[in-house]
């Protein structure tokens, strides 16, 4: 994934939306039937031409604030496991909900995930789960030990929630990147499915040069052009299901149809 990051052209992350896990309040009794979801929503992304997939504990809302369940690690490791089998050589990695990046380097060292999300890596943010504070030393403490070579992507004012502590997003992602030493930045609408203001990723943009810097939210085929002028790439989800709802499976043809978007950029 790394390498993916340094690459001149646009680079396409498929979000795998995990269904409910065991022990979450929409679980459906049905293990089985996850994993199968999660493969076939990982094949249509690879078969689309995403470049790299990330798999996310989604279904289980309300989530925790930042100690995962053991039956939700497992279910993703679980889930890690099937979605490498069935996409071959392509980078996967993962975001424990609502912010366990412990959990998530024990993921990618457990099952060889290459790269992991974290929505509060630096500073603090008022969330539906409360407060929520980054960790950023004990998170590269923890990577050098366990999976060195997984690549952190941290949000800065990160979707669903409300940063405190005053500063802009600009100052923000220098924090992130200068002194939480994340490998790329992502910027995020207000919530699931929604873009990111264009001056507010210009605003990284200048702020971080030529670091990476990832669109979080809210990419589709109509805003793409636009939106990929300030950014290295996306990382997708909603618009890759069907007729864009974020309940329903992964359409390929709606994936295609933005890889071909970002191959004309490229």
């Amino acid at each position: 994934m790394l390498t993916l990051l340094q690459s001149r052209r646009p680079i396409l992350v498929g979000v795998v939306h995990l269904q409910a896990c065991p022990g979450s309040p929409r679980f459906s009794g049905d293990r089985e039937r996850t994993l199968e979801r999660a493969a076939d929503d990982a094949r249509a992304l690879a078969a689309g031409g995403c470049d790299a997939l990330i798999v996310e504990n989604f279904g289980d809302v309300p989530f925790h604030k930042l100690h995962a369940p053991s039956e939700t690690i497992a279910t993703l490791a679980l889930a890690l496991s099937r979605v490498r089998q069935v996409v071959g050589g392509l980078p996967v990695g993962v975001n424990v909900l609502r912010n366990d990046a412990r959990a998530a380097l024990g993921l990618c060292a457990a099952t060889g995930a290459s790269f992991f999300r974290v929505n509060v890596h630096t500073g603090a943010a008022v969330t539906d789960q409360g407060l929520i504070e980054g960790d950023a030393a004990n998170t590269l403490r923890e990577r050098a030990r366990l999976c060195p070579g997984a690549a952190l992507l941290a949000d800065v004012h990160v979707k669903h929630a409300m940063p405190l502590g005053g500063g802009t997003i600009g100052q923000a992602a220098q924090d992130a990147m200068g002194r939480g030493l994340a490998d790329a930045v992502i910027v995020t609408g207000r919530g699931t499915g929604h873009a990111p203001d264009g001056a507010l990723l210009a605003e990284v943009r200048a702020a971080i040069g030529t670091g990476a810097l990832l669109i979080g939210s809210g990419l589709s085929e109509h805003n793409a052009r636009e939106l990929l002028a300030c950014a290295n790439g996306a990382i997708v989800g909603t618009f890759f299901k069907r007729d864009g709802r974020v309940s329903e499976p992964v359409d390929e043809a709606r994936v295609a149809r933005l890889r071909a978007v970002f191959d004309a950029r490229g």
